[in-house]
């Protein structure tokens, strides 16, 4: 882990998508941050500790969610399929639901770890993460912390090592280049997630922050809210906490599954589609979903931390 002094940073973005702004002054403690996301290999020695079993490797009870066919109540998790071309961006049809998929089967049924153990672990809901946290001695990370760790000491960048996406050329992140979501050139030469530390390290001595795989972090997902004025100047929030259980994408869309905040961006993030490679972008993740380009890391606050 890396130990981080905290203090005070500009949060969020004005300049990207709406749910970021608005760019606010916040203050969080010091506290201790893993130096990677969970690797496969991490993961399995707390499956093989616990015996834990993760969301997406037990079927789902049909009548927790209405109107769902029993054939489809079978354990999996959703797996990025590309397509064979152009497609409308807006049906999201690049996610099919594999049967047997999970941390051991990232592709689903069939597939396993091999080559894999130094990758970041994929397809563990949120529950999965706080399970692995809690053996760990660890807690996930506030949105706001996960946010100061990332920008890497630097202010007001617009991704993690500067304002440019690639300088001169270089690839300094897994996430996709190319039309998405079929065309991607592996001009970073990974074409799902990559082995921890592949790219350089940020300002903090931490990797993969951007990219790779989203990250859960322990906030309920709410729209930023402008700080309340006193006396002319405005508060600066310590260490927030976003959101209330029940939050969703759209408040005028409520949605009954509740959802969490995810930092970072993945390796399916692209200029042409997705542009949240970067420490400001967030979104909103159902808690009772995995996907193969989500995984997570830990923090600890108020003490030493080893590991």
């Amino acid at each position: 882990m890396v130990h981080l002094p905290g203090g005070r940073f500009i949060m969020g973005s004005d300049r990207f998508y709406p749910e970021e702004a608005p760019a606010r002054a916040v203050q969080v403690d010091p506290f201790w941050i893993d130096d990677v996301p969970v690797t496969n290999a991490r993961f399995a020695e707390f499956v093989a500790a616990t015996g834990h079993v993760t969301l997406a490797e037990i079927a789902p009870d049909p009548r927790d969610y209405p109107g769902m066919p029993p054939e489809l109540a079978v354990a999996g998790s959703l797996v990025f399929r590309p397509s064979d071309g152009p497609v409308p961006l807006h049906q999201v049809s690049w996610w099919e639901f594999a049967p047997g998929a999970s941390w051991r089967a990232p592709t689903g049924a069939g597939s396993d770890l091999t080559g894999l153990e130094n990758h970041p672990v994929v397809h563990v809901a949120w529950a999965d993460a706080k399970a692995y946290a809690d053996w760990a001695g660890k807690s996930l990370p506030s949105e706001a912390e996960w946010e100061y760790a990332a920008r890497g000491g630097l202010a007001d960048s617009d991704y993690a090592w500067g304002d440019e996406l690639a300088p001169g050329g270089a690839m300094l992140a897994n996430y996709w280049q190319g039309p998405f979501p079929h065309g991607n050139s592996l001009l970073d030469g990974w074409e799902r997630t990559s082995p921890v530390r592949h790219y350089p390290a940020n300002g903090h001595g931490l990797w993969d922050m951007i990219g790779n795989v989203w990250e859960w972090t322990g906030d309920w997902y709410a729209l930023p809210r402008p700080h309340r004025k006193t006396r002319g100047s405005c508060c600066v929030p310590d260490n927030p906490r976003g959101g209330t259980r029940g939050g969703s994408f759209d408040p005028a869309e409520p949605t009954r599954i509740p959802r969490r905040v995810l930092k970072g961006g993945s390796h399916l993030c692209a200029e042409s589609y997705c542009q949240r490679y970067r420490p400001a972008a967030r979104q909103p993740q159902a808690v009772d979903s995995s996907t193969s380009h989500i995984g997570f890391r830990c923090v600890v606050r108020g003490k030493a931390a080893r590991g």
